[in-house]
């Protein structure tokens, strides 16, 4: 019974954010996604308690690239790009700051985490340029799924499956999966994988 209610009102609440999406696509093909999207994401964040976890998950299920079923997106979150995806039952923490991010089913994901594409957005080569003009890199940023994220962190490379990512810490190279990793810069002090774990280890 829960579940059919959470589904009504999953339906309920895409059919109110259905008018915003149009004047999202609408504002999109004035100023573009990356406007758009970050303007949307600025109001929507303000919506407090369930209404604006309902609508928000509503609205970046239309929005962006996807957004899977249950995913939670909190007050405050911003992002700055259209094709990210959230995967299933993910649950963001208030505060963050999302770019072009592919984050995985049941990640969990701290308050105030920042997760940059990467760490060389801008050139700092000449100085005849300001650092503003000269041009960067921008890789997508993948989280492997059941991958916790603490408080805080600032993430600027990609993170595997069943991580662990200690609060504070900055993440500047690829984690593998199953890393335990803390530190500034993130550093690996241990794994969630058992001896006994096998490859068959279910999902993978």
């Amino acid at each position: 019974m829960r579940v059919l209610c959470k589904r009504i009102i999953g339906i309920v609440f895409v059919i109110v954010a259905t008018p915003l999406w149009a004047l999202y696509r609408l504002q999109a093909l004035v100023l573009g996604q990356s406007q758009a999207i970050s303007a949307w994401s600025q109001l929507l964040a303000l919506l407090p308690g369930l209404f604006g976890v309902y609508l928000r998950r509503a609205f970046y299920g239309c929005a962006m690239q996807d957004v899977g079923q249950d995913a939670v997106v909190s007050f405050g979150v911003l992002f700055s790009h259209s094709a990210t995806s959230i995967g299933r039952s993910a649950y963001i923490g208030p505060y963050c700051v999302i770019g072009d991010a592919e984050i995985g089913d049941d990640c969990l994901i701290g308050s105030q985490v920042s997760i940059m594409n990467g760490s060389r957005q801008h050139g700092i080569e000449r100085l005849d340029i300001p650092v503003r003009e000269q041009p960067g890199e921008w890789p997508r940023i993948r989280i492997g799924r059941d991958t916790w994220i603490g408080d805080r962190a600032i993430v600027m490379a990609d993170i595997g499956k069943h991580c662990v990512v200690g609060a504070g810490s900055v993440v500047t190279k690829h984690v593998e999966d199953y890393a335990i990793v803390v530190g500034n810069p993130a550093r690996v002090i241990g794994s969630r994988r058992r001896p006994e774990t096998t490859s068959n280890d279910s999902g993978e």
